[in-house]
């Protein structure tokens, strides 16, 4: 999985859900997945912000776990993306940053995305979870 698959992007869209939810699972490291982040087109990071905007929105984050995800972030907390996602309720429009900052909002989106999912995992879908995405077989690191 390295690219779209025809014109509707699937493809693409499944990379990014397996890249983001193996980095919420400890399977693949933040900065291995900021490296495959980084080596992308600045149209499809915009992309991938969008689609982790959907995740961390699905996982219902909240305040706390914004904090908790920029202090896991290695962003400032006073960066532009840092501040979106820690407003009540937080801000999601990370694809309308400057392009210069999509590799902040990624780290972040990502940092607190793992942080709510996890919580979901440990609360909501403990022991009775059918979402493939939480079942996620153990991986190598690989970009």
């Amino acid at each position: 999985m390295t690219d779209t698959n025809g014109d509707d992007g699937r493809t693409f869209r499944c990379e990014t859900e397996r890249v983001v939810n193996e980095i919420a699972q400890g399977l693949r490291t933040l900065d291995v997945g900021v490296g495959w982040f980084s080596g992308l087109a600045p149209t499809r990071q915009q992309e991938v912000l969008q689609e982790v905007t959907g995740y961390a929105m699905q996982a219902h984050i909240t305040t706390a776990d914004g904090r908790a995800g920029v202090a896991r972030s290695g962003v400032k907390p006073t960066a532009n993306p840092s501040v979106m996602i820690c407003m009540d309720p937080p801000r999601y429009g990370f694809a309308g940053l400057p392009s210069a900052e999509y590799v902040k909002a990624f780290r972040v989106l990502v940092s607190v995305f793992a942080i709510a999912d996890t919580r979901r995992r440990e609360t909501y879908c403990k022991g009775a979870c059918g979402h493939g995405w939480h079942n996620l077989p153990a991986a190598t690191e690989q970009p």
